[in-house]
């Protein structure tokens, strides 16, 4: 089979249907893949099909990395209460895949390459075999400086461990715990191409109210009234973060993907003794770490929603 041929359709057994439809617990997890023609993407999805990882499972092979796909899954709350978005897994050629991230594109335009990598939770190297150690190491350090959050994976004919892929939990609140040691270690990176996609990642102690918390997500996503130094709007492809909200005894994880945005109370009880804090990482274009972070005060202070 062709690396892009589509895989044929894997019948779902009745039985397990029917405990998915009487069990809220057992909703089908869907992974999202994407990646350029010729990256291996669907030979990844072959290989999830077809390895016998007894797992209830539906992949999305996504052409366009634009998060239209990701979104849906807050849009239709319908679709949602079958199945859930567990993470997106993009697949970057480690031979080519350097020139088509570092691609400079007409003013206005979003490199599609690196906006795959900005929206992925797992980044799968593939055809390492086909490069130098050298230029693995740049094809590592460009998928780092657009994603400092993402996870990094390398391998050839898109062969890879799946249990590094499959149950991620990246858009639900079973992450809190993974989340949390993530952001700890996540930085702040540097464009490798003017006007690219970075991470960006501060901190800010105290609790904060929800209705100013939303207040500073909706201008910054929705009303896209954030701006760089140079006047630039900020835009924000990828949010995420844990947030101390008042009156409420867990941390709340924030997750974001373009317009569309979600808070939800993991697990995580805040400890009595321990330093309530709220620590966001965003991803996308002229990011400015300042900026962000004063605009952040500014917005829970003004009602006096830091404590």
């Amino acid at each position: 089979m062709e690396d892009e041929d589509c895989p044929d359709l894997v019948p779902i057994d009745a039985s397990g249907a029917e405990e998915t439809q009487s069990s809220p617990s057992s909703k089908i997890p869907v992974t999202i893949i994407t990646g350029y023609l010729g990256a291996g993407k669907t030979t990844l999805l072959n290989y999830i099909l077809t390895e016998q990882h007894n797992k209830r499972i539906a992949v999305i092979l996504n052409e366009f990395g634009e998060g239209a796909v990701a979104s849906m899954f807050w849009v239709d709350s319908e679709l949602g209460s079958d199945i859930y978005l567990d993470g997106i897994v993009s697949v970057v050629d480690a031979k080519h895949g350097l020139q088509h991230l570092t691609e400079e594109k007409p003013e206005g335009l979003v490199n599609e390459a690196s906006r795959q990598v900005a929206l992925a939770d797992l980044i799968i190297i593939n055809k390492t075999d086909l490069v130098s150690g050298e230029e693995l190491n740049k094809v590592r350090t460009s998928v780092r400086s657009i994603n400092g959050l993402v996870k990094i994976l390398e391998t050839q004919r898109s062969r890879v461990d799946l249990s590094n892929v499959l149950d991620l939990h990246a858009f639900d609140s079973l992450s809190g715990i993974s989340l949390q040691k993530k952001l700890e270690h996540v930085k702040t990176t540097h464009a490798h191409l003017d006007k690219g996609i970075i991470t960006v990642t501060f901190e800010v102690p105290g609790n904060i109210k929800e209705e100013n918390l939303n207040l500073f997500i909706q201008n910054l996503l929705w009303e896209k009234n954030v701006k760089d130094k140079t006047g630039h709007t900020m835009d924000v492809i990828r949010l995420k973060g844990l947030v101390s909200i008042q009156g409420k005894s867990h941390q709340v994880i924030v997750q974001g993907v373009h317009e569309l945005y979600d808070l939800e109370e993991t697990a995580v009880a805040w400890k009595e003794d321990e330093k309530r804090t709220n620590r966001l990482v965003l991803i996308g274009r002229n990011l400015d770490k300042e900026t962000i972070k004063e605009v952040f005060i500014a917005t829970v202070r003004e009602k006096q929603g830091i404590s």
